[in-house]
Order: C-alpha cells, then structure tokens, then sequence
C-alpha cells in the first residue's frame, strides 16, 4: 500500500472508531433530585404558611433556572424513574409552575366586579387549563399534571396536602422540596400540618368541618382510608373520618374514632397565600 494512502485510511479508521464510540449520555442520576436551585427559592421566599410573591417577582431568576431544570435533558428520563422519584418531580413542578404564574400576574388586581377575592390566582385566565409549561420533554397544563399524572398514575390521596393553588385554604406551600428519598415522611407531615391548620379542620360539638378539598376529591381517599373508620357512612364519609384518624390532631381523631362524629365542609378561601403588607 503507498503510504500516504496507509497514512489516510489509518486516520479515517481512527475518525470511524471515534464516531462508533457512545457518545456522553444523560442518565436518570444526572437529574438533581435534591432540587437545589429550587430548595433556594423555597428557603428564600415561603414564610409558613404564606409565600413573599413581591421578593420573588423581584428576584425570579432562580426559580426560572429550576423551571427550565424541569426540562433539561437530564429530566428526559423521568419515564424510567422510580416511582418516589417520579412523584416527587410532578409535585415540585406543579408547585413551581404555580409560583411563575403568579409572579408572571403580579401584583394580582382584578376588577370591584368579581365574585372571586380580587387576587386570586383564579384572576388568572385558564391558569390551570390553558397555560402551558414543559416538563421532562412535553408540554403540560397544571390539571394535567394534577389529574392526568399524579391522581391516576400514583393514587395516593396524599398528594392533595402536597400540590399548592397559591391560595390561603390550601394546604401550605412546603419550605423544602420533596425528595424522593424523604417522600413518605414529607407527605406525612403535609396531611398533618394541613389538618392541624384552622384552613384544614375545625371542630364544633360532634361535627368534624374539613376543607373543601374533601368535598371535591373525597373519593380518592377511599382506597385508603375508608377502611379505618368504624361507622355507618358513605365510603366518602368513612375515608374523610379515616383520614383524620390517621392524621388529623388528637381531639379530632378521638371524635372521628368514636363513630358518632358528623361530617361539614369549611367555605374555601381563593384569596391569595401572600404575605401581609
């Protein structure tokens, strides 16, 4: 062979073997899911149970920066992820993407002419059905991440002290991000801090009075709950009293256990979780 014909087809082996070789890959444990950058938004503007949306209109970018992590191609994998590690994920980013829709609307001013408080989060037009976000390579609304990924694929009641609609009757914003590795715990701490608040359960006489959100998603409690309740109720009622038996403070689960306790429903209030002025 000439040798500057060896010399060219050493070196395009040398480019075929290159290119032959697998490329850098972005696995699953590339994703931070310890969610640092959003760790620092939440220690730097949730102030339980309330949230400083002026700081955090003032200074977005850190919560920008994790938004765009919920879609890097590191998220990409999310299919494959476990599920503490896939649950954890759509919690936080329902939660962040309902931060940026506030702080995208702020200062929250409707009109004197509305039945709703005038800054709710429901002045935002189509804000859980319209607007749209991407997260692990799809576009997604906040109900499809609510009622087409974490209630179906996940069926764990517990999720509904977890995601927050950024208004004062909803369960609190968390200071930290769930994790995968703390899940149980930190959705165990939710559904008791949510049901030891004034916004989560009242006591009055023998009646139990829980949130609203019982009201509107009490079946999904079912499964779970409706079991430890020893009363002659409705599988929605008998879930609700379970739920505060495993969860709620002590004189509401004593009430609940007794199979004598009556259930209501407190009024919800949409006006903004923001810290007072």
């Amino acid at each position: 062979m000439h040798p500057g014909r060896r010399s060219s087809s050493l070196a395009l082996l040398a480019v075929a073997a290159m290119l032959s070789m697998p490329g850098p890959r972005v696995a699953a444990d590339q994703f931070d899911h310890d969610y640092a950058t959003y760790a620092g938004v939440l220690r730097s503007h949730v102030v339980p149970p309330r949230v400083d949306y002026a700081a955090l209109a003032a200074d977005r970018a850190p919560l920008q920066r994790f938004i765009t992590e919920l879609d890097s191609p590191a998220s990409r994998g999310e299919p494959t992820w476990n599920r503490e590690q896939r649950m954890a994920f759509w919690i936080n980013a329902y939660n962040a993407f309902t931060l940026q829709a506030i702080v995208d609307h702020y200062p929250i001013q409707a009109g004197w002419l509305t039945r709703q408080p005038r800054n709710s989060i429901r002045q935002i037009d189509g804000v859980w059905t319209t607007l749209k976000w991407r997260a692990a390579g799809r576009f997604v609304t906040l109900d499809d991440i609510e009622h087409r990924i974490l209630r179906p694929e996940f069926l764990d009641a517990r999720i509904h002290f977890a995601v927050n609609c950024a208004s004062v009757s909803c369960p609190p914003l968390a200071a930290e991000p769930y994790r995968a590795r703390t899940l149980e715990a930190q959705l165990n701490a939710a559904a008791r801090t949510y049901l030891a608040s004034a916004e989560g359960l009242q006591m009055r006489g023998r009646t139990i009075r829980v949130s609203s959100i019982f009201k509107w998603y009490g079946e999904d409690f079912i499964r779970e709950y409706a079991g430890l309740a020893r009363i002659e109720a409705t599988p929605k009622e008998r879930a609700i009293l379970g739920a505060v038996l495993k969860y709620g403070p002590a004189a509401a689960a004593d009430l609940a256990g007794r199979g004598t306790a009556e259930i209501g429903y407190l009024d919800y209030n949409w006006a903004l979780n923001d810290t007072e002025r």
